[in-house]
C-alpha cells in the first residue's frame, strides 16, 4: 500500500490524470501510520512536480508541437501567477488545473531548482497535512 501511495501522489503532480486524495485518505481510513502516509505522498508528489519543472526547462522549444503536454491557455494561466506573485506563487503547487503548469512554468524560467523544491514541497506536503487532518477528525 505504501508503494502505491507514493506512485499515485507521483502521478498525480505530472501530467498523467490521477487522484492521490483518495488512495491517502484510504489508507488513513485502513490504519496506516498516517505519518508514513504524509511523507510518501509529500514525497511523490513533490518529484512528479520536478518532471514538470525538468520538462518546463529543457523542452519549452517543442510548446508549438501536439504532444506538448500542457495547453497554452494553462500555460497563460500560470505565466500570469508567476508575473504577480513570482516564486512565491509555487505555494498554489498544490491546486487543480493551476499547480501542474506553474511547476512547469518555473522550469521554464528557470528558477533555481533548491527554490524550486522548496517552495513545491511546502505546498504538497501542506495539503497533505491538512487532508490527513481533516480526515482524522472525521
Amino acid at each position: 500500500m505504501y508503494l502505491s501511495i507514493f506512485l499515485t501522489a507521483f502521478l498525480a503532480a505530472t501530467i498523467l490524470p490521477a487522484q492521490s486524495e483518495f488512495v491517502v485518505v484510504g489508507a488513513q481510513q485502513m490504519g496506516y501510520d498516517v505519518w508514513a502516509i504524509w511523507w510518501l505522498a509529500s514525497i511523490g508528489n513533490t518529484l512528479g512536480s520536478v518532471v514538470n519543472y525538468v520538462l518546463g526547462r529543457f523542452l519549452v522549444q517543442y510548446q508549438d508541437r501536439r504532444w506538448f503536454p500542457f495547453k497554452p491557455k494553462s500555460l497563460a494561466r500560470g505565466h500570469r501567477w508567476f508575473e504577480r506573485f513570482g516564486k512565491w506563487s509555487l505555494l498554489m503547487a498544490w491546486a487543480p488545473f493551476i499547480g501542474d503548469p506553474l511547476t512547469f512554468i518555473a522550469g521554464m524560467l528557470r528558477l533555481t531548482f533548491w527554490q524550486f523544491l522548496t517552495l513545491v514541497f511546502v505546498s504538497k506536503a501542506g495539503r497533505y497535512a491538512i487532508l490527513l487532518g481533516i480526515t482524522q477528525l472525521f
